[in-house]
Order: structure tokens, then C-alpha cells, then sequence
């Protein structure tokens, strides 16, 4: 998917050449997952797949919004008129970040924006935050916000959370606006800070394949809110500011002062050892043991599964059938209750677990599910 292309069918639209076209990428989240909320660590790394906008500055108050991956035509919006909780539809991501800009003082008087977007929806691969991101960074070069990256994904963070009402944390938009390709990166949420590290699979013989179950999920839904507010309660109770505060050495002590809250306590437990996997993966890799990380995926996603419990058969199918078949490890990635999960591999392991993991969906009647390789790819940019 071009700049040209996405430019020409802007002028289509619109009747004029945008000022620029945008990129932001999804993400893949190795490992660190329900912690960014908790002020934890993650270490996402951004996909090839990405947002494309065409935009255009508008002086009237009106923001025009198309995307060539929703039927319909060019919605028009006032901006006086963006306001939380108004709008269910694909354009509150595009629409919340103008409004969380213009909350936050920016002067933006209106745009004309086209999308296209190869992001899987609903695949756990943080295609909203690639929408978000990719209208973030045109609107703050075509208004000469001068806006750094982190606070780019702050925005859009609060786009997400207030305007759309999604309980996401900060992981998805840093990601996308600010990952280099070849590289995973390393962020603390509390006060993200970010380290970018090496991270060639190809070079030593493995790869990373993602699985896309089909099976959609969103994080508007309940059960993420009901995670988040677990967590929340853990962090009361336990008497911290955050789930990030409990020491990994500490954890039994915690689990006992929270008596018989059982599903506190498995929420705490989650995230407090998947803080210390996000640590475990990145002295590994610095260490150059790339291969000693697959048993921590594996780790992660039993940990997913049986004490934050938003796997599903579909995610489980997927890492069992891996694992039987040679894999050096697999997890689940993302929210959960579906999406995708990933599969460290020998790169001359690839075919047979592909097939393999084809033909157990097939024999449990489940639909088909995607695959294909993750590769390590650069964040939010601007292509013309």
C-alpha cells in the first residue's frame, strides 16, 4: 500500500492533493502482557502492517474522515461537536485524537483525513492505536505541534480511554509511534522510559510467527474493564500505587495478605511475574540467548490462561499444537478473548508447524486461522 496510492484516492475524496501522507504501524507484544496499566514493563515491537492517512488542514471547524476499509462514504464531523461517549463507530479513533488534542490547547481547526489500514481488526495486533497514532503525527506536523512521541501516545492513550472508553494502557500507542525496526522495545510505563533492543530473528535462524485465531475481540468489552478494575483492587488492598510496586521476591507475602480475595490474588500473581518475564526476556536477549526465551513465552501465556484467564480454546489450540511440534515457545498476545498468538520457531520448523496448527483448527471446526511471520519493522513516520 503506497503513499501515491493513499494520496490519489485522497484527491479522489477530497477534489485536492493532501499535504502529506502518514504511517503508524500495528504491534506484536513479545512479552508483558496486562502490565502496561500496572506500570510494568512490556516489550512490544511494531509490525510491517500499518495505517496509511492522506491529510489535509482545514480552517472551518470540520473534520472530514474516509477509510477505504469501512463501506460508506466521507464522514463529516463539527469540532465543536466531539465529545466522549458520542460516537460507536470506527471514526471515534480518528475523531478522539482531534478532541484529545484540542482538550489538551492544541489549535487544530479541522482536516480532511482518507485511511487504509492492512492492521488486522480485532486480531490483538493494536489496530486502533495504529489509527490513532498515524492522525496524531500528521495533525502535529501540519499544525507544528512539535509534539515528542511519548506524549503523542500519551494523547492518544486518552483518546482511547475517555473518548472511545476503552481501559487501555499505554503500550499499544507508544509502540506504534515509537518502535525502530530491527529492534523490541523495552518500556517502563510508569514513566516510559524506553530501551531498544536488538532483535533479529532471521540473522540467528529463527522466526516469529503470528497466529490470527479469527476470533475478534475488543477491548471496550467488559471483561478487559473487569481485569483493570482486579488490579486496581489488588493495588488497594496491598496498600502500593501500583501492581509494579509488589518486588517479585515478595510476591508470597502479598498473596497472603490478600487472604481469601481468590480472584485478586490471581490477578496480582499474573502481573507481578510477568513484570519479572519482561525483565528475564531482556537479559536473555542482551545476553544472546535468544532461543532460552521461548520457555518464557510459554510461561506467560500459562499464566494468561489460568490466572488472568482471557485465553480461549482458540489461543490454547494454537500454543499446544506449536509446543507438540517442535516449538521453542508460544503465546497468546494482547488483550485477549481471542486475537493472536505467537510462535518462537526454527526457521526450518516454519512449514511444519504452520500445518500443523492449519490442520487442528480444521479438525475442531474452527475457521481457518492467518499466519504469518513477524519482523521487527519501524514505528510512526511520514512517507510524503
Amino acid at each position: 500500500m503506497g503513499a501515491q496510492q493513499v494520496a490519489d484516492r485522497f484527491a479522489e475524496l477530497y477534489g485536492a492533493a493532501p499535504e502529506g501522507v502518514w504511517a503508524a504501524p500495528g504491534r506484536v507484544n513479545l512479552i508483558g502482557e496486562h502490565t502496561d496499566y500496572n506500570d510494568g514493563f512490556v516489550m512490544p515491537f511494531a509490525l510491517p502492517h500499518q495505517a496509511v492517512a492522506a491529510v489535509s488542514r482545514r480552517t472551518d471547524g470540520v473534520l472530514r474522515l474516509h477509510s477505504d476499509d469501512i463501506g460508506g462514504g466521507v464522514v463529516q464531523l463539527g469540532l465543536a461537536d466531539l465529545a466522549p461517549g458520542t460516537d460507536r463507530q470506527w471514526t471515534a479513533y480518528p475523531a478522539g485524537v482531534v478532541w484529545a488534542l484540542r482538550e489538551a490547547g492544541h489549535e487544530i481547526t479541522g482536516a480532511d483525513v482518507h485511511l487504509s489500514s492492512t492492521v488486522p481488526t480485532g486480531a490483538g495486533l493494536s489496530s486502533s492505536a495504529a489509527l490513532e497514532v498515524v492522525i496524531a503525527l500528521a495533525l502535529s506536523d501540519l499544525y507544528g505541534l512539535g509534539l515528542p512521541r511519548w506524549k503523542l501516545a500519551r494523547l492518544c492513550q486518552r483518546a482511547e480511554n475517555v473518548y472511545v472508553g476503552a481501559p487501555t494502557g499505554i503500550m499499544d500507542q507508544t509502540a506504534s509511534a515509537c518502535c525502530e525496526q530491527g529492534h523490541a522495545l523495552f518500556l517502563d510505563t510508569r514513566d516510559l522510559s524506553q530501551r531498544q533492543i536488538p532483535f533479529d530473528l532471521a540473522a540467528e535462524g529463527l522466526r516469529l510467527l503470528v497466529v490470527d485465531t479469527q476470533v475478534k475481540h475488543a477491548h471496550s468489552g467488559g471483561e478487559y474493564g473487569k481485569r483493570r478494575a482486579g488490579c486496581e483492587k489488588g493495588a488497594a488492598l496491598l496498600g502500593v500505587d501500583a501492581l509494579r510496586d509488589i518486588p517479585y521476591d515478595g510476591l508470597d507475602a502479598a498473596l497472603a495478605r490478600l487472604g481469601d480475595e481468590e480472584e485478586v490474588v490471581r490477578l496480582v500473581r499474573h502481573v507481578v511475574t510477568e513484570d519479572q518475564r519482561v525483565e528475564r526476556t531482556v537479559a536473555l536477549l542482551h545476553a544472546g540467548e535468544t532461543r532460552a526465551i521461548g520457555p518464557v513465552l510459554t510461561e506467560g501465556h500459562a499464566s494468561l490462561r489460568d490466572d488472568f484467564r482471557i485465553s480461549c480454546p482458540e489461543l490454547d489450540l494454537v500454543v499446544d499444537t506449536a509446543l507438540a511440534h517442535g516449538a521453542l515457545g508460544a503465546r497468546m498476545t494482547g488483550g485477549g478473548f481471542g486475537g493472536s498468538a505467537i510462535v518462537l520457531a526454527e526457521a526450518t520448523d516454519v512449514d511444519t508447524l504452520t500445518k500443523a496448527v492449519q490442520e487442528a483448527f480444521a479438525a475442531a471446526a474452527f475457521t481457518a486461522p492467518r499466519v504469518f511471520e513477524a519482523v521487527p519493522a519501524a514505528g510512526a513516520r511520514r512517507l510524503a
